[in-house]
């Protein structure tokens, strides 16, 4: 029943939705069905845990075991707080007659239409209908990243597809050699993961590592990890704040759901060490590039861009240290950054809005103009480059603690490296907007009330998991390990 709510409550908005004229009214309305989406997810891992945290299967199509609540339980957390962010930057969006009444309502629409197909893609069983669902989160994504028509999004969304095409195409020959050693040497003739899985072991190991690469460099290039991340920095310098959140928060890490289902299949036949060994090398070239290129930003999104392809590179290389405990420091961090990144681009939204600019060089005295906003991106500014008492010092500090485990110094000496360039960075430009000396004939502005809701709801996670993390949060995550570890 809660797996069927789960899908139902998008699927409701999205056909109400055409049905509520007012932008405020309709706002409303999809915030709280996915509050209840979020009511809904938490019963369920309640109800899951209370089970043993046996897998799930249903209607032959449907499959959840605990890496699947993870993910839903993250994208109900973001989807939630974007939502409710939404609220008042459409409508103001409308006042200011950037969009029209029914644009507005076709925003509502795209923002339906794209987190049902985000939260599918943990619950489906087929393989290839997951490849399917990560395609249309492209497809669907697009059309709000080029949302204002003008020059700059419509090559951002074109940027966009295109790239992520190409990812996803090379992900579909990973499938297909997957599909081709499941076939012919463990006689498992479908793309079901559960009967794919109990065959894994058969898998022919050369065939298999070839499709691992495959996997890695197609879907990971919907998940950002470098060199392959070159759509996402012009794809959330134009699209809508909220959706930079959900492609930051939350598509990012499905696509890397999709990377360890495959890896979980690889584990029976070649071990998990050569999974590590390209997650550790992803993870290191997106450290590296990442924090090189934080350093010349002049765009505030694009600035936040780049810093998720940091902190995709930090879980890349925690995964890459599973032995040692990193899956578990990976995906605490990637839920932390989600929280956290949309957070940020929620605070950048309203900076763009108050100064009609991207432009980090016009963007100066944020906390005059705005003070509710300026103090919350200034705490979240500490909160992003990890420092206590905020989530993601934990996940990081667990990553860089499973690197010394693994007694590899000079990996852990790079890792140190790359984080201070970004730490650097991101504390130079994002400090000036912020504490910079605001323009004299430039008033002080409002907050709408869903902006700073939505801020607060994220900084409960932003603090509270820093200074505790729930004991069933905890369970989740080792649970997680084990599955991905094959143990």
């Amino acid at each position: 029943m809660l797996i069927a709510l789960i899908i139902l409550i998008p699927v409701l908005l999205l056909i109400l939705s055409p049905f509520v004229k007012k932008t405020r009214t309709l706002g409303v309305i999809n915030a709280s069905g996915y509050a209840a989406l979020l009511v809904v997810c938490v019963l369920f891992l309640k109800t899951f845990l209370a089970k043993g945290s046996q897998a799930v299967s249903l209607w032959g199509w449907v499959y959840v075991d605990s890496l699947s609540v993870f993910f839903l339980l993250t994208t109900a957390v973001v989807s939630f707080a974007a939502s409710l962010y939404s609220i008042g930057y459409i409508c103001t969006e409308a006042e200011e007659t950037k969009i029209s009444g029914r644009k507005a309502g076709a925003y509502f629409q795209l923002f339906n239409l794209f987190c049902f197909t985000m939260l599918i893609v943990p619950l489906l069983n087929n393989l290839a209908l997951v490849w399917i669902a990560i395609e249309m989160t492209t497809l669907i994504s697009a059309f709000l990243v080029g949302f204002h028509n003008i020059k700059e999004s419509i090559e951002a969304a074109w940027k966009y597809i295109i790239i992520c095409s190409v990812g996803i195409t090379f992900a579909l020959l990973g499938i297909i050699f997957f599909y081709y050693t499941s076939s012919r040497d463990a006689q498992v003739k479908s793309l079901e993961w559960a009967g794919m899985l109990a065959g894994s072991g058969m898998f022919d190991p050369k065939i298999v590592k070839l499709a691992l690469i495959f996997i890695l460099v197609g879907y990971g290039t919907k998940a950002g990890l470098a060199p392959m991340h070159n759509w996402l920095p012009d794809a959330h310098s134009q699209a809508l704040s909220p959706i930079s959140g959900l492609l930051s928060g939350v598509l990012l890490k499905i696509s890397l759901y999709a990377i360890l289902r495959f890896v979980m299949l690889a584990n029976l036949s070649i071990g998990y060490a050569y999974s590590a060994r390209l997650f550790i090398l992803f993870g290191l070239v997106s450290l590296g590039i990442a924090g090189a290129f934080i350093l010349i930003q002049k765009d505030l999104k694009r600035l936040f861009a780049y810093s998720s392809v940091e902190n995709i590179g930090l879980v890349s290389l925690g995964l890459g240290f599973g032995a040692f405990g990193g899956i578990f420091a990976g995906l605490l961090h990637a839920f932390n950054h989600a929280v956290t990144k949309a957070f940020m681009f929620f605070c950048a939204g309203e900076a763009v809005r108050a100064f009609r600019s991207n432009n980090m060089n016009k963007m100066q005295g944020m906390i005059k103009i705005m003070p509710f906003t300026g103090t919350a991106m200034f705490l979240g500014l500490f909160a992003l480059v990890g420092m206590p008492p905020f989530s993601i010092f934990i996940g990081k500090l667990l990553i860089l603690i499973a690197v010394f485990q693994g007694k590899y110094y000079l990996i852990a000496g790079l890792t140190f490296f790359f984080i201070a360039l970004a730490f650097a960075g991101l504390l130079y430009h994002v400090s000036r907007v912020i504490l910079g000396n605001a323009p004299q004939t430039m008033p002080a502005q409002k907050e709408p009330l869903s902006a700073k809701l939505a801020l607060l709801f994220l900084g409960i996670f932003i603090l509270g998991f820093g200074l505790k993390i729930p004991q069933a949060f905890l369970h989740l995550l080792e649970n997680c390990q084990l599955l991905i570890l094959g143990k």
